[in-house]
């Protein structure tokens, strides 16, 4: 029976599909992150690893694992935590969980550009305060949002999910990619393609879908703040290191952009001490895909690569399926 470890405990019906198919080595201390020595111990003579985001898949842990590894499942659809041209090196498979969590993490985002806009979260804690207050035409007030520009940074398939639900707000949807989409994609969404200042200077909301890669770490920065209008939005539902936190904090207080909505950080789980001062954005504990359906799905996918992987098959979702050619 293959070896298998888990580093974390999944949904029920997730470790309901490991059951009798493995020996399982399981992390049991969720929600605490498994320690890197725990993880380079007990990763050793395994057939497969069913990985989170907060684990870091590197040549030090491909080491510790040993040569029986065939697969890294990754519980995720970003895979920074992975370093992939290593695994496909060594013959390792790589496997993630796009597309389940497309409309859940578009969702979100949206949840939190109304939220930013419209001082939703600072209500909340307003009223939670017990705060004496009547109404007033000057109290909380927000931006429009119907009508105006959406700008979205990585126009993936998450991108594009959240372009679709602006329509619904009669929104000009705009995008800035390393890519860009085919002209049929464009016609579709009602996107026009943009160079990232341009996106910055024209919208009211920008909404980032970008992955993490040494090209976008801090992509938004004290100097993109500064391009943006001081009455945007910006909404981060991909990857914590692409916003600077301490630059945006600054920008936030100085007044250069209006809020923020965030939902990953930087040193996650760590959170920039001087956006927790600050009323002008909302924070999430990386929310993104969690719904019931939403994490049933990215479970089972996660465990069907695995499974696939170990047998020498081909996992649905391979990130570096060059290795079955072998």
């Amino acid at each position: 029976m293959p070896q298998v470890l888990l580093t974390r405990e999944l949904v029920p019906e997730a470790m309901r599909a490991l059951e009798g198919r493995c020996e399982l080595d399981l992390w049991e201390r969720s929600p605490e992150a498994m320690p890197r020595d725990d993880l380079l111990r007990r990763a050793k003579d395994k057939d497969g690893l069913l990985t989170l985001l907060t684990e870091k898949v590197d040549a030090e842990l491909l080491d510790a694992a040993g040569p029986r590894l065939k697969i890294v499942a990754n519980h995720a659809v970003g895979f920074d935590n992975i370093d992939v041209p290593e695994c496909t090196r060594r013959g390792v498979l790589v496997t993630n969980t796009p597309d389940v969590l497309t409309e859940a993490t578009a969702d979100l985002a949206w949840a939190l550009v109304l939220a930013s806009i419209r001082r939703v979260a600072e209500g909340d804690r307003f009223l939670r305060a017990r705060t004496p207050w009547v109404w007033d035409p000057r109290m909380m007030l927000g931006h429009d949002l119907y009508g105006k520009t959406f700008g979205i940074v990585g126009c993936g398939r998450i991108g594009q999910a959240a372009a679709r639900r602006a329509t619904g707000f009669g929104m000009r949807i705009v995008y800035s990619d390393a890519v860009r989409l085919p002209a049929e994609a464009e016609q579709r969404l009602g996107a026009e393609y943009l160079s990232l200042d341009d996106l910055l200077a024209q919208s009211d909301v920008v909404s980032v879908h970008a992955p993490l890669t040494p090209e976008t770490r801090h992509l938004f920065n004290a100097g993109t703040f500064r391009k943006m209008k001081h009455t945007a939005v910006l909404v981060n539902t991909a990857r914590g290191p692409i916003v600077d936190e301490a630059a945006l904090a600054e920008a936030l207080h100085a007044g250069e952009i209006f809020a923020a909505g965030l939902d990953v950080y930087e040193r996650e789980p760590q959170v920039e001490a001087a956006l927790l001062d600050l009323d002008s954005v909302t924070l999430l504990p990386h929310l993104g895909s969690a719904t019931v359906g939403t994490r049933v799905a990215m479970g089972l996918l996660a465990v069907e690569n695995l499974f696939a992987g170990i047998a020498g098959e081909r996992p649905r979702t391979p990130l570096n399926p060059e290795v079955l050619e072998r």
